[in-house]
Order: structure tokens, then sequence, then C-alpha cells
């Protein structure tokens, strides 16, 4: 066990014995996400490194601190990705980060979420005990799941300290097509396209200066991707020009994001069939109509969770404004009865003495 580790097992088992609350911290890129953390800082940054890599069974394992840069960088030059697009935002983020928050990007409605590439973990638990769950291969779980379970967990459940993920080659052809239309003709169309053979990868419908466009990127074969265009019709666009403005798409840094002035930012996610939404502006809608993004005060927080739930979706808080620092309800859409004791459960289990990021999912959890 190398020193980096050693030292950070110390700090949970003292923080055990002492009821102190740790607050888990890779790069800090997304510490808006979720309820404000408090307590004493545990750094993930000195467990760096890729233990594994095989890029002809198409598995990397890697340390939690790891950059994600990093790692994207070593995969890219084998030819191969991380293809659910992992948020960066600031730029620190790590591939503890990434699991222990289960974002994903704009590709995530076509080929998968963050869970689903996830194949073990190593966690550290409440007690001080290095737990490892999983492996390195896509059958390998007899019962609970427990390495996806630390998806969206935010590090409540214990601190990860190394992943194995499945990674995919990079695609051999890519295009993005533009297409001038208003959101329910996008959404019609969207929902059309889906039951076709398309190689769809990302879309992004926004109403940027009173212009409606919708942007529809294809991903696969050459072949396949050059008679989607032809079938598509729409606009191509220059992928060099296109590149940056997905990559500020998946870290909601374009303009209609940095657009919001005093306004939260929400993160409704729907069924991909659900209508236009009963919302105070036109969203920003992604994952081919599953992900609608909205900008509204904080008063508008009810209506939004009930419209998204109307439809069967939820509504997440995901960027508060500075400007209203007080504010009623948490985050996080209440869980229901059922979910709420299995999850309380769980932190029980592999955290009992409550030490690891209290109230970061939940105000009382």
């Amino acid at each position: 066990m190398d020193s980096a580790l050693q030292l950070i097992i110390n700090q949970v088992r003292a923080a055990a014995a002492a009821s102190t609350v740790l607050r888990i911290r890779g790069g800090g890129s997304k510490e808006f996400y979720g309820e404000p953390a408090a307590g004493e800082l545990l750094d993930t940054r000195p467990l760096t490194g890729i233990t594994s890599y095989e890029p002809s069974e198409l598995v990397v394992t890697v340390r939690a601190g790891t950059p994600l840069v990093e790692l994207e960088a070593v995969l890219a030059e084998c030819g191969q990705c991380l293809p659910f697009e992992p948020p960066h935002f600031e730029g620190g983020a790590t591939a503890g980060g990434m699991v222990a928050a289960g974002l994903s990007g704009p590709a995530r409605a076509s080929v998968g979420a963050v869970r689903d590439y996830v194949l073990g973990v190593t966690l550290l638990n409440g007690k001080a005990e290095l737990l490892t769950f999983g492996g390195q291969v896509m059958k390998n779980v007899a019962g609970y799941d427990v390495s996806r379970l630390m998806c969206g967990a935010l590090g409540t459940l214990g601190l990860i300290t190394e992943v194995s993920l499945k990674v995919l080659p990079l695609a051999p052809s890519e295009a993005t097509l533009k297409f001038e239309m208003s959101q329910a003709e996008a959404l019609a169309q969207l929902n059309s396209w889906g039951g076709q053979p398309l190689p769809l990868n990302a879309s992004c419908w926004v109403d940027d200066a009173g212009s409606p466009t919708l942007y529809l990127r294809l991903r696969g074969a050459v072949a396949a991707v050059d008679a989607a265009c032809k079938t598509l019709g729409g606009e191509r666009q220059d992928n060099t020009a296109t590149a940056p403005d997905w990559t500020l798409c998946r870290d909601q840094q374009l303009p209609w994001f940095l657009e919001r002035g005093a306004r939260d930012l929400w993160r409704l996610s729907v069924p991909q069939t659900a209508p236009l939404l009963d919302l105070p502006e036109p969203p920003l809608v992604e994952w081919h109509g599953g992900l609608r993004w909205v900008r509204a005060m904080p008063e508008d927080a009810p209506r939004l969770r009930a419209v998204a739930a109307a439809v069967g979706g939820g509504a997440t808080l995901f960027i508060a404004s500075d400007a209203y620092p007080e504010r009623a309800g948490g985050r996080f859409d209440a869980l229901k009865p059922p979910l709420d004791r299995i999850h309380r459960q769980l932190k029980k289990e592999f955290d009992p003495a409550g030490i690891f990021n209290r109230g970061r999912l939940y105000p009382d959890f």
C-alpha cells in the first residue's frame, strides 16, 4: 500500500473515531453541484495514475484523483475514449469525481451514462476498510451492484480510491447538422429519427436571440454518417468549428447558459417523448428531448418540480444563483418513502458514523 493511500486511511480512521465530518474533494470542479459541503477536507488528488490499461480489452483502471484530461489523453493515443463525455467544468475534474457525481455529456442519450461503463471500484468505507467491488469485465456482478451504486452518490457512501471503466474506440466519422425549427418541430423530428436506424449521437435545440435552431450530431461508420446526412438534410457544419461548441455544451458554458444573470439553472430529466413543457421560458433541449435545461427564478422551483413530475421526470437545481443564497427546499427531488428508506440503510451500512460528505445529497442525509 502506498503512502498516499495510507495517509487517507489514517485520516478516515481518525475521523470515524472522533465522529468528524469529512468533505471529500478532488479537483473541486463540481462543488456547485448538490447541497453545500462542510467538514474537514479530504483531498483525493494524491491518489493519481492509471494502474492498468488494456486497449485490446477496452478496459482501464484509474485512481480516483487522476485528472480527466490526463486519462482522456492516454485513451486518445490509442484511439479510444469515454463515450459518455463526462463534463470537465473548470478543468479540474477527476476520475473519482466523475463517478461520484454521475454526470454525463451530450452523447448520454445515445451511448449510455457513466454508470453503464463502471466495471468495478475500490472503496474506503466509513470504518476505514478498503473494499473492492466488481472487476474488469462486464459480467462480474452477483447480487447487489455496489460499483454502480457509487455513481451519483456524491461521496456520501464512501471514498472511491480506484475505478475500472469500459472504454470504446473513437468513431470513424462525425458530422453535425443544423436545422432551423421550433422546439415543437425539433421534438417531433427527434422522436421520429429515434425510431430509425440512424447514427444519432447528440442533439441540442436552443432559441438563441430569437433564432430557434436544432443541432444534431452523428457518429459512426463513414458510410453510415454520410448516408444519414443525405437522408436527414439540414446544413452540414464544419467539424473543426462545431467541436468546441459541443465541448461548451458538455460543460454548460454555451452563451445560453452564461446569460442566465441572477436566475438559477435547473436540469429537468424527462422522457424523450415528453411534449412542450409549461416553463418560464423556452429551455435548452438535449438528449433527444430527454433533458431540458431551464433558467428560472427561485420562486419558480415548485412549478418546475410539478411540471417535471407530471410527465414522469424529475427536476434538479443544478446551479443556484449567488444572488439568492437562502431558498426553501433541497437541490434534488425528495425521495419517496421506499427509496428514502433504502438510501438511509445503505448510508448506515457503508458510513455508520456519518462522516462522509454529510448533507451533500440531502440536508439531513
